[in-house]
């Protein structure tokens, strides 16, 4: 059996459906992952999985080995080895990290009862939990450049989403500040300069703001999100950096004992289901 097929079926067998916030069933005879809970999160077959503990499958993309990585909770001396053992060259030093940490991910899971989701220094949005796809959509549906916020903020602008006039100002100037710390910690990404020169050239106010050469981090703002199915919810945004990974965790608050955390609370509760309320007279919700 090859190395990678080796540590990969090692490394399933060390992590419970506890881990990953899966539910343990009955039944089971082993307490780590099966082959199709693997699968499911790391977003493949489970046949391709089976091929890959059999050494049958053979040069797995680096996307993949990357989600193999976070739904594995690999350290990055272990992430590393799992690149190598597959023929890949592991995540280049100078390149805007991407992987999500065990710690980051346990974080993720545990903080259920609030909006959070988690972006590289780039503000591409990696991973978020539920509450945050019903309070803002579901990020799934966006693909390649769509996922970075600050290409959609600037080129799309923030049709669902109000700020007053203060909080709208501070956050374009951030997002761009922010975006040029990231060219400065990250000169070798190839990726990364060809975003600045394409989003220089689609948004004036984005080429506007980056002449003003403003280097910053994002770490909060005020934002009224309006398309919910159960209204208008005003959130305080709070942005964490992650030390080492320089990823960014944006964390959605709401006042506490206010309508917005009503409002929230019964959200939590309609997950993705959209609320309609019935006519007044029909005695029920429909």
């Amino acid at each position: 059996m090859s190395e990678f097929a080796t540590v990969l079926r090692s490394w399933r067998d060390r992590v419970s459906p506890a881990d990953v916030g899966l539910p343990a069933g009955a039944g089971r005879r082993a307490s780590g992952l099966r082959r199709e809970e693997l699968a499911a999160l790391a977003g493949v077959s489970v046949d391709y999985i089976v091929r890959l503990e059999q050494g049958r499958a053979e040069h797995p993309s680096p996307q993949l080995l990357g989600a193999l990585a976070r739904a594995l909770r690999l350290t990055d001396a272990e992430r590393d080895h799992l690149f190598r053992a597959a023929g890949a060259a592991p995540p280049a030093l100078g390149i805007v990290p991407r992987y999500i940490t065990p710690g980051v991910q346990r974080l993720a899971d545990r903080l259920g009862d609030v909006p959070l989701a988690v972006f590289t220094a780039t503000y591409e949005i990696l991973l978020w939990n539920p509450l945050w796809a019903a309070l803002t959509g579901d990020p799934s549906r966006f693909t390649g450049i769509e996922r970075n916020l600050i290409w959609r903020h600037f080129t799309e602008g923030h049709d669902g989403i109000e700020y007053d006039a203060q909080h709208e100002e501070e956050f374009a100037s951030d997002l761009a500040a922010d975006l040029r710390g990231a060219v400065g910690r990250y000169p070798r990404d190839a990726s990364l300069a060809r975003f600045v020169v394409r989003l220089r050239a689609a948004s004036p106010e984005f080429e506007r703001r980056w002449a003003e050469a403003r280097v910053a981090e994002h770490r909060a703002s005020r934002k009224t999100i309006t398309r919910t199915p159960v209204g208008p919810i005003t959130v305080d945004c709070d942005v964490l950096t992650v030390p080492g990974g320089d990823l960014r965790i944006v964390v959605y608050t709401v006042t506490p004992g206010s309508e917005d955390e009503a409002k929230l609370d019964l959200l939590r509760v309609a997950g993705m289901q959209a609320l309609v309320t019935a006519p007044a007279g029909d005695g029920a919700a429909r």
